[in-house]
């Protein structure tokens, strides 16, 4: 693993504030927008699940980033000859052990959070619940690192958009419609394309660390 050059120290909320990536908040919080949206036009708005609902949206979105910063300094795609904004981890500001712990935790509250809509929706909100927070840490971590082997972009698509979408209109509506479906596939798709913009930005050092993104490939 190349060592990172020296930056400059931020320290304190400073420091996690720039590692949850706020920009990227909005692909979680859009699609979750949208299907409280639709089901209020239904007329089956539900107010308390659809601020449930971003919440745990917004939670799952910030534990894939720490993830992500933890796994991609770890598997050496994060050095200091990648471009764009420096990581929390590469950066040396925490430990690797601080953001695994800081993504665990994160994502213990998105569960936390999740218990109320399981209860209010069943098995199917505990599914993409799981699920969803599975494909966080799998992004870049466990044995086959979707990020790493071209997958995540077909993810992204499912789980930024009809997922997301069809999932906050139905811890509201209890019920679903294959309108909601589709129009989810406009979020997922504008998610995807953010990627895809990202990974040409980064796909030298994808490349040379052995992460083959769909550019990269």
């Amino acid at each position: 693993m190349k060592k990172a050059p020296e930056k400059a120290m931020v320290s304190g909320w400073k420091v996690w504030w720039l590692a949850l990536r706020p920009k990227t908040l909005w692909a979680a919080a859009a699609p979750v927008i949208m299907g409280s949206a639709m089901a209020q036009h239904d007329g089956m708005g539900h107010w308390p699940a659809a601020l449930a609902a971003l919440l745990g949206a917004l939670l799952i979105q910030i534990g894939t980033n720490f993830a992500n910063d933890y796994y991609d300094y770890v598997q050496g795609a994060d050095t200091g000859e990648r471009l764009g904004p420096t990581r929390a981890t590469q950066a040396g500001w925490v430990t690797p052990e601080t953001m695994k712990r800081a993504f665990i935790l994160v994502f213990a509250l998105a569960f936390l959070v999740g218990l109320y809509l399981i209860w209010r929706g069943g098995w199917p909100v505990l599914a993409i619940g799981l699920s969803s927070i599975l494909f966080g840490i799998l992004y870049t971590g466990g044995p086959y690192p979707l990020g790493y082997n071209g997958l995540a972009d077909v993810f992204v698509l499912i789980f930024f958009g009809p997922v997301a979408v069809g999932g906050t209109y139905y811890v509201q509506a209890l019920e679903i419609n294959s309108t909601v479906i589709m129009a989810g596939l406009a979020p997922g798709l504008i998610s995807t394309a953010l990627l895809t913009v990202n990974n040409l930005r980064d796909i030298t050092t994808d490349r040379e660390a052995g992460k083959r993104t769909l550019a990269v490939r």
